[in-house]
């Protein structure tokens, strides 16, 4: 009967592959396949972000599922268990061009996650999407809502650095608390390549948990009288597009020049920025329907099929969880207080939360702050205000990014 089933089995080589498996690896595997079904249907229902957790999901479940022996790229006489999707541990130039050959992914791998250019995709797309006018008209309040939300990039990095990481792997934990996917993903390829697939996840998954988990901080900490301020008192200067295009010229340029190594970051996201406000219809077309769609849906989907058991079953993701919470709560936290200090100084006539936006996952935040805002009083149209701090916070996010990149491995730590 043994011998039947064992037969019978062998047909089916996913299902051969656990009895090659750990029971702990056996138990993950198939963990992961209902927890990608699960993050699939709350992306599907707009529990969690859908642009992010549908692919996501999708490639969790699907990865997990189709795992199989495959042989060796480098000895083909030895097999390991792995998937047809990507093999992100390959260095060697002739190991990535034999995996192109045989990962259906690999291209798209090797080529725009190693170098940071899906990152720089995904910020053209974003300055695209975004409006520069409550940013430039108020800047001093945007960048001050930004620092503070900037608590758990800064915070995050010597509790990680207790928890047994090394400075560099620390600093690129930290940047989870920035909230800005792109910059994650950019901060560890460049201080972290090791540990590029479980931060990037963690980061993704508690960016699209955000959405669902700051209404209740801010229901926590800000009292609903203040959350339902409409701000009609509080006075914006009009900004016309040439002034929008001459800032984001003048401010990339300069932030390229101070801050050179996050200078791709900072061409892409005024690249679309520009395209924006320059009014150029084919362009506008381009970067938000096909570069920042694409993106989002390669990043999702990529990332997911990166989940595999072996990633999970790694003590270090454990830590990498806890301190991804701990990254995005301290940071809003941070940006809370400091919407609560800027309702104080301007006697009533800021809402708190546009503190929440500071914390840089544009537009997400914003539009938190600004539901939240609309749940109280229908009155309270904050969206335009909070794109001010949001938009501040890639800035600021940026900027950290840059300053970690730079100083640490200048420091000997």
């Amino acid at each position: 009967m043994e011998s039947v089933l064992r037969d019978f089995v062998s047909i089916f080589p996913g299902l051969e592959v656990f009895s090659h498996m750990s029971p702990l690896m056996g138990f993950t595997r198939v963990f992961l396949i209902v927890f990608g079904f699960v993050l699939c249907y709350l992306g599907y229902k707009n529990i969690l972000e859908p642009l992010i957790m549908v692919p996501m999901g999708i490639g969790m479940a699907m990865v997990n599922a189709g795992m199989l022996m495959m042989p060796d790229i480098t000895d083909p006489s030895r097999h390991h268990i792995g998937t047809m999707f990507l093999n992100s541990m390959l260095e060697k130039p002739n190991e990535i061009v034999d995996a192109f050959q045989v990962y259906f992914l690999q291209p798209i791998y090797t080529l725009t996650f190693s170098n940071g250019l899906i990152a720089c995709l995904v910020f053209i797309g974003i300055g695209s999407i975004t409006d520069l006018s409550f940013f430039i008209a108020n800047p001093r309040m945007s960048l001050l809502l930004a620092i503070c939300a900037e608590l758990g990039s800064i915070l995050t990095f010597p509790i990680a650095m207790s928890m047994g990481f090394n400075a560099k792997q620390s600093a690129a934990i930290a940047i989870i608390g920035g909230a800005d996917g792109p910059m994650v993903l950019f901060a560890s390829l460049q201080l972290a390549k090791e540990l590029f697939v479980p931060i990037s996840i963690v980061a993704y998954i508690y960016l699209s948990i955000v959405y669902a988990g700051y209404p209740y901080l801010i229901k926590l900490l800000v009292p609903r009288y203040m959350r339902g301020v409409t701000m009609e008192q509080f006075s914006i200067k009009e900004v016309s597009p040439f002034e929008k295009i001459v800032f984001s010229f003048v401010a990339g340029t300069v932030l390229c020049l101070l801050f050179p190594v996050a200078a791709p970051l900072f061409v892409s996201f005024f690249l679309g920025v520009i395209i924006r406000e320059s009014q150029i219809t084919r362009y506008i077309y381009i970067t938000d329907n096909v570069i920042l769609s694409g993106a989002t849906m390669f990043l999702g989907f990529t990332l997911g099929c990166l989940l595999s058991a072996d990633i999970v079953v790694d003590p270090k993701m454990f830590k990498m969880i806890i301190l991804g919470f701990i990254a995005l709560f301290l940071s809003g936290l941070g940006g809370l207080f400091g919407g609560l200090i800027a309702f104080w100084v301007s006697k009533g006539t800021i809402n708190p939360l546009l503190g929440i936006a500071g914390v840089s996952c544009v537009p997400t935040t914003a539009k938190v702050a600004h539901k939240c805002a609309q749940e109280v009083n229908p009155q309270a149209y904050i969206m335009m205000y909070a794109m001010g701090p949001c938009i501040a916070g890639v800035i600021t996010t940026a900027i950290i990014t840059a300053c970690y990149v730079t100083l640490i491995p200048k420091s000997g730590l």
